[in-house]
């Protein structure tokens, strides 16, 4: 359950790192309150996972899963540029993502 909620966390990241952007320096009034609200909802997610799965571990998944949502969205949705170092940076991530899954098993 607290793998669950620590990639739901991620989820809810993602879409404040997006909801914070259209917010356009919050002064759109709805992306700035789906700002707030999934910075809130991803918190405390986070923090469930964490009664359970070790603070390093989880607070890494959690900042990994935002930052290469985020590039996908931002490629995706924002038309962002793709560049094979960018991929690379994202590649070393989810590596990462997944030995650290792997070393606190």
């Amino acid at each position: 359950m607290a793998w669950l909620q620590l990639f739901a966390a991620g989820i809810l990241e993602i879409i404040f790192a997006y909801a914070i952007k259209e917010s356009d320096g919050f002064s759109k009034l709805l992306p700035s309150l789906m700002t707030l609200l999934t910075v809130i909802g991803s918190f405390w997610l986070l923090s469930s996972a964490m009664r359970t799965i070790p603070m390093g571990t989880a607070y890494t998944v959690w900042t990994g899963i935002g930052g290469v949502g985020a590039f996908i969205v931002g490629i995706t949705v924002l038309s962002e540029p793709i560049t094979m170092l960018r991929l690379l940076a994202a590649t070393l991530i989810i590596s990462g993502l997944i030995l650290m899954k792997v070393g606190g098993s």
